[in-house]
């Protein structure tokens, strides 16, 4: 019984080994190609920069903008910002007892939560939106209750 195979592609590829004089033309033209590819690489690099000079001049504008918008709405409700700043130290420490109860109930029941699929769900439904929530809340209260001189810095 004979089984027909494929061919294969040629392992080995044949070289020309003719005149030197030939090598040297080659090699030449090769250099050439070389040099203007790096030109190339070089120009599409150059143009890579000035691009990404432009886009952090606009960040930087941006953030600029914010920064004054939000001095002046400070300096419109000077008693709002620190209550706001009050308002977020406060939940901080809320946050702090939060996270006391939600690491001991992770020590106590990590291996339930590990072998246990409805556990896992269970912890993450129970303390995940509250968790993201409050962090949301706390940043932008600590946004808008900072001085001005820490949110330049």
């Amino acid at each position: 019984m004979s089984h027909s195979h494929p061919a294969a592609p040629a392992m080995y590829t044949q070289v020309d080994v003719t005149a030197a004089a030939n090598h040297s033309r080659v090699g030449a033209h090769t250099a050439t190609e070389q040099t203007e590819l790096l030109r190339e690489v070089l120009a599409a690099q150059d143009r890579t920069n000035e691009i990404l000079e432009e886009l952090c001049g606009i960040l930087a504008t941006s953030h600029k903008q914010r920064l004054q918008e939000l001095h002046q709405w400070k300096t419109a409700n000077p008693r709002l910002a620190n209550s706001c700043r009050e308002a977020a130290e406060s939940l901080s420490r809320v946050q702090v007892e939060y996270l006391e109860r939600m690491t001991e109930d992770i020590n106590e029941s990590a291996d339930d939560m590990a072998y246990g699929e409805f556990m896992l769900n269970e912890f993450v439904d129970r303390y995940g939106p509250r968790l993201a929530h409050l962090n949301g809340v706390i940043q932008v209260l600590a946004q808008l209750g900072n001085n001005p001189q820490q949110a330049q810095s």
